[in-house]
């Protein structure tokens, strides 16, 4: 059986909105997940300007691809969030706790000058073990 829990060393500040850390065992299977976007029904960027109607997309799409992967989201042990304005992190923190919990998974949050359309605001890689 799979055990995901957040750990941190004790020499190392532990913050309480995130896990420095992910430690999983028993583990069969990993699921890597590229760069999730907020897609309309054509291909094209879905909820132009709106950074948390595109979250919620990305995050409804992570918990699709984990799914038809045979998990749930209590799978995904790691996000990698990219944001085209760093401003719009306090945006999708509830967003996010839609879907996610305060300590998991680990993740890391970095803004970028761009992403590959312009009208796309976050994009969001996932790893998943099964």
């Amino acid at each position: 059986m799979v055990q995901i829990e957040p750990y941190c060393a004790t020499s190392v500040f532990n913050p309480p909105m995130y896990a420095q850390a992910v430690k999983v065992t028993g583990a069969q299977t990993m699921l890597f997940l590229s760069g999730q976007v907020a897609y309309d029904e054509k291909g094209g960027p879905s909820h132009r300007g709106d950074i948390a109607g595109q979250a919620r997309e990305v995050f409804r799409a992570i918990k699709a691809q984990v799914e038809a992967g045979g998990g749930t989201l209590a799978n995904v042990v790691k996000l990698n969030t990219y944001l085209t304005d760093i401003r719009h992190r306090a945006d999708i923190v509830p967003v996010r706790e839609e879907f996610f919990w305060k300590k998991l998974p680990a993740s890391t949050l970095v803004g970028v000058a761009a992403l590959a359309h312009p009208d796309w605001l976050i994009e969001v890689e996932a790893i998943a073990v099964l």
